[in-house]
Parts: C-alpha cells; structure tokens; sequence
C-alpha cells in the first residue's frame, strides 16, 4: 500500500487567464481602468480609448480616437487614462503635451470633444529645448474622493482641483536636481521614463520614484517631503528606512549622496498603496519591495 508522503515545497504563483480580450488596439497598451459600475473598463493606447464589457471579449466601443486622417500631421499622442472612483461616466486622459482631458460619456458615444481640459500656462522663463518633453504626463491618477487628479511628468507631481483648469493647486519638485542634467538624460533615454504617481488611502499623501532606487513621499498637510531607498544592501527584514539627500553643490555631508554619483539604471517607476493601511509596495528593477509602516 503506498502512502502519500507530504514534502514541503516552495510556493509557486502562476497566472492563467480567464478571458482573453482581442483584437482592439494598433499600438501598446498605457493603461487599464476599471469602472465603477463593475461591468466595464477601459483600455488606452497611444491614439486610441476603447470601452469593455467583462462578459464579452470579441467587441469594444472606440469611446476615444484622436489618430489624424494623415499621421504626418500627429503632434500628440495619449499617455494615461483613468475612470472616475465614483460616477462611471466621467473619465480622464493625459497626453503628451502636458494637458488633461475630463470626458463625460453621457454628451455622445465618441468623445472627441472633452467636458474640461487642464493645462498650466507654461513659464517662458523655464523654456528649453527639452521643455516639451519633460512637460509630457506619464500618469493621471484620481483621488479617492474623487474631487483631485494627480499627474506625473518628468520632474514634477502635481495636483489639480476638478473645479479650476488653468492651473494646479499643488505641485512638487520630485528630483529638480537634474534640472540640470536633461542634456545626458536625454543621450542615454532616460528622460523618455514614464514614472508613475499614488495617494495614500485618505488622500493625504502622495508617492511617486525616482532613480538610483529612490522614491519620494510628500505629506499635502504638513507639506514636508522624504526621500527614502528601495535596495537589498539597505533593506533588512523589519529595519527601519533611513531618509535620503541629494547634494548638488560641490560640499556634501557624510550622509548625502551627489548628484553625479547616482545610478540611473536603478529607478523606481511603479508604485502602489495599500487602500486602507499604510503599506506600500515598490517595485525596483526586478525587485518588489514592501514597506510597512512603523508597528510597535
């Protein structure tokens, strides 16, 4: 008689897909959202915003195109899109020229015409060569009341009012220490990351990468900001993270690092919020990190 044998065994997580969704987009995908109805979602590509439905996997509504009848006269192109956490007509997109477009789905079918367009009027004195493609939005995220969206573009996070278009109630310099080193980053690619940005689950804080592993915390309140590190060197089990420090200037502190000394292979472009609980998970190169808040 042969009896099983129970062997302990690494834990293995595979992924098998339910439904397969075909056939809908020319160019990659940027972003997933699923409505607040829980019986759609949508999914964006550089030129074009289709509407699901999850039980039906072979059709999708084009909801936005903005591809020109002739492509040599493309001067923008969408980069993220997101639905609103509670009314499940209204979403937004951000493009590559640094504006946001919030869309009603109840005016008409194809939403060509947007309900309220944001875009900051831009600082002639901050105009460089590089100035339009740092100005590119690489993440649009609505708050979970619903009243804010942040968006993320290559130095910045900022925060806008559903209510006021003209120009952010919020913005944070994420690492304007490379102000000054577009031209390399330009060179080596760097300056075309798409880093992402997230709230916290009341709102209160916003979180958003940077390179040589670094992400950033900013507190809306209090308004102060932490630079901490994702890295296996620095990171035992249950120890505490210590803040970082840039210097740029040519005397640095024993724990500052220097802007020319960082690693811009190393960067933290994907971050996420637990909902309810101060978790975060961050994901640097090929490693995922979870941080906990301090528990006695």
């Amino acid at each position: 008689l042969q009896v099983p044998v129970l062997r302990p065994m690494d834990l293995m997580v595979e992924a098998t897909p339910r439904r397969v969704f075909a056939n809908a987009h020319t160019y990659h995908i940027n972003s997933i959202s699923v409505n607040s109805d829980y019986e759609t979602y949508m999914s964006a590509d550089d030129l074009r915003i289709n509407l699901w439905n999850f039980e039906i996997t072979n059709q999708s509504f084009n909801i936005v195109d903005i591809k020109p009848a002739n492509m040599e006269e493309l001067t923008e192109v969408i980069t993220a899109a997101e639905f609103h956490p509670h009314h499940c007509n209204t979403f937004v997109y951000s493009s590559s020229k640094g504006t946001i477009r919030l869309c009603d789905m109840r005016t008409a079918a194809l939403c060509d015409r947007h309900a309220k367009f944001f875009e900051e009027p831009e600082d002639p004195s901050n105009r460089s060569f590089f100035s339009e493609i740092i100005s590119s939005i690489s993440d649009v995220k609505f708050s979970h009341s619903g009243r804010y969206i942040m968006t993320r573009d290559y130095l910045t996070v900022k925060v806008w009012d559903l209510n006021m278009e003209n120009r952010p109630i919020e913005t944070y310099q994420v690492h304007d220490y490379l102000r000054s080193k577009l031209c390399s980053l330009y060179e080596n690619d760097c300056i075309f990351d798409k880093f992402e940005c997230v709230w916290n689950g009341s709102d209160s804080v916003i979180m958003t990468g940077s390179y040589n592993n670094f992400f950033r915390m900013f507190d809306r309140n209090t308004k102060r900001d932490v630079t901490l590190e994702a890295s296996r060197e620095n990171s035992k089990p249950r120890a505490i993270l210590k803040p970082r420090k840039v210097c740029v200037g040519g005397k640095r502190r024993k724990d500052e690092i220097s802007v020319d000394s960082l690693d811009f292979s190393k960067k933290i472009l994907h971050t996420a919020w637990h909902p309810s609980e101060n978790i975060i998970a961050v994901a640097a190169t090929n490693n995922l990190y979870i941080f906990q808040d301090k528990v006695n």
